[in-house]
């Protein structure tokens, strides 16, 4: 059976970001649920070619929008395998903090943590407020993982895609879809 992950992209800086993850999930052969918030729409216009969204969009299965509670994702009685929010604004990472289910992207996160399934927020901001480590604390009680988009030196990388192709893989490795797809440290 094929794993289906929702992909929820959010409008922090970072559309490089979605795109890894979203390249990293083609990879292991997962099927896309992707929702976009109207303020990534305005990230990727600013941060990304012009066809990078539509890239995006062409390597999901299904394309949600974001005022549509009523899709099938926001129902545990949905099968999918998990979820990553990548990148994960503070405005997304509070909302699924406290439960406000207002669209369907943090709706359907709110679904992973009910349903007791994998959620990955590859929270991006600097510096934290308190308000932040808060919230990072209670969606991780909750069951959640917080992934800042760190990028590992060690491998020495050379462009900002290699950067976020190793985030985007080790998010979608915490999905534990199949082998390991993020490079490991060698010492």
């Amino acid at each position: 059976m094929t794993a289906r992950v929702v992909l929820g992209v959010s409008g922090a800086s970072g559309a490089l970001l979605a795109l890894a993850v979203g390249e990293a999930l083609v990879k292991v052969g997962a099927e896309i649920d992707l929702v976009v918030s109207s303020a990534a729409k305005l990230t990727f216009a600013t941060e990304a070619d012009a066809g990078a969204l539509e890239r995006l969009q062409g390597m999901a299965a299904h394309v949600h929008a974001i005022g549509n509670v009523g899709a099938a994702i926001a129902s545990g009685s949905c099968p999918v395998t998990g979820m990553i929010i990548a990148p994960c604004s503070m405005r997304s990472l509070a909302a699924v903090a406290h439960g406000l289910d207002d669209n369907l992207l943090t709706r359907a996160a709110s679904v992973q943590l009910k349903e007791r399934r994998p959620l990955i927020l590859m929270a991006r901001e600097a510096p934290l407020t308190l308000a932040h480590l808060r919230n990072m604390t209670a969606v991780t009680e909750m069951g959640g993982i917080i992934l800042p988009p760190v990028p590992a030196f060690y491998l020495k990388p050379q462009t900002a895609e290699e950067i976020a192709a190793q985030i985007g893989a080790r998010a979608v490795d915490l999905l534990r879809l199949g082998p390991a797809q993020a490079q490991a440290w060698s010492p």
